[in-house]
């Protein structure tokens, strides 16, 4: 395999998108895919003087190379058919290589995200079945791969997911206190639907867990001010008028105190 020193087999234009790739990766605020996108847009037709064509050829050698960003980035055009045909074996195997080749990365360092997300992404491959590429459905290995996010990698996303399994009794099996568990770990990463849930559930409460509904209400508030404009904005903000209808006004008021002193740090990284 080609490494980033062999300089004769690594085009310009390849070794033009690595320098890139390091001068745009930050020290704190951006995550690893963060820069994954921004390269890609700022590589991409006209903006970066880089044809489409020239802009394949650089990742695919980036992604010989050993570059996690590529393969992350190939495998989401692959999988989104964005500036190629949609490919999902494609896409699988570049998400399988970058956890194949990097499960045991820092999991602070710069592209555990992409990392993590990697498994995530692979372990829907595996919950679905992928038949084209010789990939049975496998629950059990699915949510193998997902725990590994969620755990090693502390990966927000993985997180709320493994929460939502252990509310279906066909996953893990119905079980309300990992449920909230996971949840919150999620929650306080600033995953605003993974607030959302673990708001409902602290609002109502439920088996293991008593109603605390000034601590669920300001969840759901939080939820209801990260989302919005997203795709999870309407069922959250059913979840929030629904404890609203059902809440004090004393309630109420203190829970909206307390999301607008503490939601800051609740607001993700």
């Amino acid at each position: 395999m080609r490494t980033i020193r062999d300089h004769s087999l690594i085009s310009v234009t390849t070794a033009a998108f690595l320098a890139l790739a390091a001068s745009i990766l930050p020290v704190h605020a951006q995550t690893a895919a963060d820069a994954a996108l921004n390269m890609a847009n700022m590589l991409d037709g006209a903006g970066g003087g880089v044809s489409g064509d020239d802009l394949l050829a650089a990742l695919e050698d980036a992604a010989d190379a050993g570059q996690p960003m590529a393969m992350w980035q190939l495998g989401t055009m692959y999988e989104n058919g964005e500036g190629v045909d949609r490919d999902p074996v494609k896409a699988f195997g570049y998400f399988a290589q970058i956890a194949n080749q990097h499960a045991d990365a820092a999991p602070k360092g710069v592209e555990a995200d992409i990392v993590a997300q990697s498994f995530v992404k692979v372990g829907d491959y595996y919950r679905q079945g992928l038949p084209d590429a010789g990939i049975p459905a496998d629950a059990e290995r699915s949510h193998a791969l997902l725990l590994h996010a969620a755990t090693y990698f502390g990966d927000a996303d993985a997180q709320y997911r493994v929460g939502l399994l252990y509310t279906q009794e066909d996953e893990m099996g119905v079980n309300p206190l990992q449920s909230a568990r996971w949840f919150s770990l999620a929650a306080r990463k600033g995953h605003c639907p993974a607030q959302a849930h673990l708001g409902d559930m602290l609002f109502n409460g439920v088996e293991g867990i008593e109603a605390q509904p000034i601590e669920g209400l300001m969840w759901l508030s939080i939820a209801h001010e990260r989302c919005a404009g997203t795709g999870d904005a309407a069922w959250i903000d059913d979840l929030l008028n629904r404890a609203t209808a059902l809440a004090t006004p004393e309630e109420s008021a203190e829970a909206t105190a307390l999301a607008q002193s503490i939601a800051p740090q609740f607001a993700g990284f």
